[in-house]
C-alpha cells in the first residue's frame, strides 16, 4: 500500500471505530443518569451527576435473578447442543460416506437460507405439541443445533486430514471416539466460532422467549427487562433500561474477548477448502 494512503486508511478506521463505539457509550453513559437526566438531555455522553442507582433498582427488581439463571440455563442447553449435535452433523457431512449425504448438506444449506420468521409458527405448534411451551427446555430446543453450526464445522472438518481419522480407524477407535478423542480437539477454532455464535444468539433472542414464556417464571432477560423497565402511567424507565442492557451484554464481550483468537481462526478455516 502506498504509504501516503495509509494516513487516510488509519483515520478511515479510527473513525469507523468511533461510530461503532459510540452507542456503547451513550449506553453507559445513560445507565449512569437518572431519568430526570436522560429526559432533559438525552443526547450528552457524560453524566452530569453520576450515579448507580440504576443497576441497584436492577438487581432490586423482583425476579430479576430468575431471569438472569434462565438466560444463563437456556444458554448452556443451546451451547451445549450446538458443540455436541451440530459438531456431530458436521463431522458426519465431512468425513463420512453415507447415502444421501450431498442430500443432507443441500438441506442444511437451505435451512440456512430459510428466515426464522418463515417457520416461526410452525416451531411454535410442535413446541405446544410437545408440552414444552412455559418451559425452559421450549425456549432452548430450537436454537440447539443452528445449521450455520453445522456449516462451519463441516467446512473446517474437511481440512482435518483423513490419513489422521483412517490410522485411529485401523487401531480400533470406533466413530463416537474418533469424534470425542480426535476430530473435537482439533476443532477448537470451529467450535469456538460456534459457542461464541449460539451463545449470542440464544443470549439476545428475545421475540422467541417472549412468545414461549407464559410466565415470569420462565422469562429470560431480555423479555423480563422489558417487561420491569415499564414504570407508572406506561412510562419507559430509560435508565434502568439501559443498565440491564450493560448487564446483558457484559457476558457476550467476556466470552468474545476470550475466545477471540479461536473465532477468527474458525472463520478463516472455513475457507480453506
Amino acid at each position: 500500500m502506498n504509504r501516503a494512503a495509509r494516513p487516510l486508511m488509519y483515520a478511515a478506521l479510527v473513525l469507523c471505530a468511533l461510530l461503532t463505539l459510540l452507542p456503547f457509550a451513550w449506553g453507559v453513559s445513560g445507565s449512569l443518569r437518572s431519568l430526570d437526566e436522560i429526559r432533559s438531555d438525552p443526547g450528552a455522553l457524560f453524566p452530569h451527576h453520576l450515579t448507580f442507582g440504576n443497576f441497584t433498582r436492577l438487581f432490586e427488581t423482583q425476579g430479576f435473578g430468575r431471569f438472569l439463571v434462565n438466560s444463563v440455563v437456556v444458554a448452556l442447553i443451546v451451547v451445549a447442543g450446538n458443540i455436541l449435535a451440530a459438531s456431530a452433523a458436521g463431522y458426519a457431512l465431512a468425513k463420512l460416506d453415507f447415502a444421501g449425504r450431498r442430500l443432507a448438506f443441500g438441506a442444511v444449506m437451505a435451512a440456512m437460507m430459510v428466515p426464522f420468521t418463515a417457520v416461526f409458527v410452525t416451531q411454535f405448534v410442535i413446541t405446544v405439541d410437545l408440552g414444552l411451551a412455559d418451559t425452559l427446555t421450549g425456549i432452548a430446543l430450537p436454537g440447539a443445533a443452528l445449521p450455520l453450526s453445522v456449516f462451519i464445522v463441516r467446512q473446517y472438518a474437511l481440512s482435518v486430514p483423513d490419513e489422521l481419522l483412517e490410522a485411529a480407524r485401523i487401531d480400533g477407535a470406533g466413530e463416537f471416539r474418533i469424534f470425542l478423542r480426535i476430530f473435537l480437539p482439533l476443532a477448537g477454532p470451529a467450535v469456538a466460532t460456534i459457542t461464541i455464535m449460539s451463545f449470542l444468539n440464544s443470549w439476545n433472542n428475545f421475540i422467541w422467549p417472549l412468545v414461549v414464556a407464559q410466565s415470569m417464571s420462565t422469562y429470560t432477560l431480555p423479555v423480563g427487562l422489558a417487561a420491569t423497565s415499564q414504570a407508572a402511567a406506561h412510562v419507559t424507565d430509560y435508565g434502568l433500561l439501559l443498565a440491564g442492557a450493560i448487564v446483558v451484554m457484559l457476558p457476550v464481550l467476556v466470552l468474545f474477548l476470550f475466545l477471540q483468537r479461536y473465532f477468527v481462526q474458525g472463520i478463516a478455516g472455513t475457507g480453506l477448502r
